[in-house]
């Protein structure tokens, strides 16, 4: 992760003073890197790490900073883990461009090193990424997102860039193309329990994440267990939820009682159960690799995925 973090770096440079500025700004502030990592276990769990492992891995870290950075500018975020976003300090103009360059970079470094294998996979997460927000956009307006609707929403906008990951870093390492996919459909199923455990976060009383309770109701974020109560519940109380979270979602009061409400109609314990079940799934595919240390820490992983508070 040390030689990572170097090779990234470089990775990012340009002739642009204001660039270098920025991306030093960037690489400052990373987050918990879980990205790279699922790249480098993968990698390392089939075979012997490359210089193409780290390509992949800088593929894969530039475009996930390219998108957050292109969705404070769409959200209009002001701060990104604690800190000022790129739009805050440098205004949307400069902060769009930057994303371009990072994708660009992508494009520009697979190319010269004739890394074609590895683009297409980042070039269908990038893809996914923009279809999974749009579908998004285009459900949360009427609020019918079915759970198989949601499923997909998930599977692209979080679960692809860690399926490229672990393909990546498969590939990377000269794997057979059937243990590719395999690969890729680990990284999809922890993907999925990965995000299914961030809408649990929406119903704790704990603001450790640094996420207030309720904020993707308040934002009108259709997530697994308000799904699945609106679909057991009885047609009074489903107007109810409805009503509530399309017109009251900034009354505190009524955001509780829908909170209280989903937990008292088995919304919570289905999601709990479902996260498990994606979980499971994605182990199972790992009991199929080498038995091997980094076996073993991308199990260790998927168990953090599911423990994690925050």
């Amino acid at each position: 992760m040390k030689l990572f973090e170097n090779k990234f770096f470089e990775s990012m440079k340009s002739n642009v003073s204001l660039l270098d500025r920025i991306t030093h700004y960037i690489v400052r502030r990373k987050g918990k890197q879980m990205r790279p990592m699922f790249v480098f276990l993968s990698a390392k769990m089939l075979g012997q790490m490359q210089e193409r492992t780290y390509r992949a891995a800088s593929f894969i870290e530039l475009i996930h900073t390219a998108t957050l950075v292109h969705d404070d500018v769409v959200d209009d975020s002001q701060l990104r883990r604690g800190f000022f976003s790129l739009n805050a300090i440098w205004k949307n103009k400069v902060a769009v461009l930057v994303g371009d360059y990072l994708l660009s970079k992508t494009l520009i470094i697979s190319c010269k090193n004739k890394d074609f294998d590895l683009l297409e996979v980042v070039s269908t997460a990038i893809q996914e990424l923009s279809e999974g927000e749009l579908l998004q956009l285009e459900k949360a307006r009427k609020l019918d997102i079915t759970e198989e609707v949601y499923y997909e929403i998930i599977r692209m906008k979080t679960a692809t860039l860690i399926a490229a990951c672990c393909k990546a870093g498969a590939l990377s390492v000269g794997v057979d193309e059937e243990t590719a996919d395999k690969m890729h459909r680990f990284g999809e199923l922890v993907g999925i329990a990965f995000q299914i455990k961030d809408d649990l976060f929406d119903y704790t009383t704990s603001n450790a994440i640094g996420k207030p309770v309720g904020i993707d109701i308040k934002e009108q974020k259709m997530t697994l267990p308000l799904i699945y109560t609106l679909n057991h519940v009885s047609d009074k109380d489903r107007k109810w939820l409805i009503n509530s979270v399309k017109r009251y979602n900034n009354d505190k009061k009524r955001v509780r009682e829908v909170i209280d409400f989903v937990k008292a109609n088995g919304g919570i314990e289905y999601t709990r159960n479902m996260m498990q079940k994606y979980a499971n799934e994605a182990l199972d595919i790992l009991k199929e690799m080498p038995d091997n240390e980094y076996r073993k820490s991308l199990e260790l992983l998927v168990n953090y995925v599911m423990t994690r508070d925050k």
